[in-house]
């Protein structure tokens, strides 16, 4: 049973909570305020300029902090200012001034209606993300179960007439069990996706350290070399070293997604092209093949939600781009960066970005 201080101090926290981030930006919006007032008072003494831009300074800061703590601190602290500093007589408190209390209440009016607003807007900010990694996570869902049934119906019916029919020849035996090994196969990478998804979908957040790009396609690359022997796969990496931050389980669980769907889906594909690039803040990284390329229909929706197992070229529908491509958008959108694809002359191209600096979480 939780004791009534303890909700007491999370709502207090809540409204009033403090980070360094928070100190930093209101000295900042104060400072710049103070010196612009200075330079207006040399210009012009008489003028009333101080309260507009106090006023605008109290809107800042409680629009750009959490919390109600700093606009509630930036009012008082630009009361003060104004009577003190920039109203006759200077260097001095004047309460006799008229309309000093509603000077007071209009900036305590702009704090507390501009940091409800903000807090209000974050709130549903935050609503909306959950709602859409419950979306995302019950098209996954949809997803796997078309996945899983078609393979698991396989196996079944592969191991069901090996044992049923003792007498098959070893021919037929041997088909039937590297089917079963196949699907078993594809079953273990519907299973890697799923926990790549629950990997990101904790409580604590993605885990970013700076990881060598090239190390990367290293690993992507020979885990594709083990899986599609006969596929030709070039990596290609910048002469200097290219720090990215990254979660590299998650990052090489997208290059193997990639490099999967280009041989699949590529069909013809006897040749992929591994590549990582720096394009100013971000690191580029491209999977591209010499594959048929992607439907023209397809290539629109191909990031939407709304492809279908049996729009994919796949006859059995069971390899389809659905899941892998729903994990790769995730999994990438989840470290800052952007999935796209085109089709080439020859082949096609997927490539995702990645921030070259770590991304302070809201």
């Amino acid at each position: 049973m939780s004791h009534p201080n303890s909700k007491s101090k999370t709502s207090l926290a809540t409204l009033f909570p403090f980070s360094m981030r928070d100190l930093i930006v209101t000295a900042l919006i104060l400072f710049v305020a103070v010196a612009f007032c200075i330079l207006l008072q040399r210009l012009d003494p008489s003028a009333g300029f101080a309260t507009p831009v106090f006023v605008l300074t109290v809107l800042l800061t409680s629009r750009l902090t959490t919390g109600y703590f700093w606009g509630l601190f930036s009012a008082v602290l630009g009361v003060i200012a104004v009577n003190f500093f920039f109203t006759f007589p200077y260097w001095a408190f004047n309460l006799t001034i008229t309309g000093y209390p509603l000077s007071f209440l209009t900036f305590l009016s702009v704090s507390v209606i501009t940091s409800a607003l903000t807090t209000k807007t974050r709130q549903l900010d935050k609503l909306r993300m959950e709602n859409e990694k419950i979306r995302m996570r019950a098209d996954l869902l949809r997803s796997v179960s078309h996945d899983i049934r078609t393979p698991l119906t396989s196996i079944i019916g592969s191991a069901s007439a090996i044992l049923d029919n003792p007498d098959l020849p070893k021919e037929q035996q041997k088909e039937m069990l590297e089917n079963v090994r196949e699907e078993g196969q594809w079953l273990i990478r519907v299973v890697e996706n799923l926990l790549s998804i629950t990997r990101m979908g904790g409580e604590t957040e993605l885990v970013k350290e700076e990881e060598v790009a090239e190390d990367v396609l290293a690993a992507a690359a020979r885990a594709f070399r083990k899986r599609f022997p006969g596929i030709a796969i070039s990596v290609r990496a910048p002469e200097e070293p290219l720090l990215v931050p990254m979660d590299p389980i998650l990052i090489v669980q997208v290059l193997n997604n990639l490099l999967e769907n280009a041989v699949i889906h590529g069909e013809t594909t006897t040749a992929v092209r591994l590549s990582v690039t720096r394009e100013g803040e971000n690191a580029r990284f491209s999977v591209a093949d010499n594959g048929q390329g992607i439907p023209k229909d397809v290539l629109p929706r191909l990031f939407d939600g709304t492809l279908k197992h049996n729009e994919t070229n796949a006859g059995d529908g069971k390899r389809n781009m659905g899941l892998g491509l729903s994990v790769c958008q995730a999994i990438v959108k989840a470290h800052g960066g952007h999935l796209n694809a085109r089709n080439l002359e020859q082949g096609a191209e997927f490539c995702f970005t990645l921030p070259l600096t770590k991304e302070e979480s809201a």
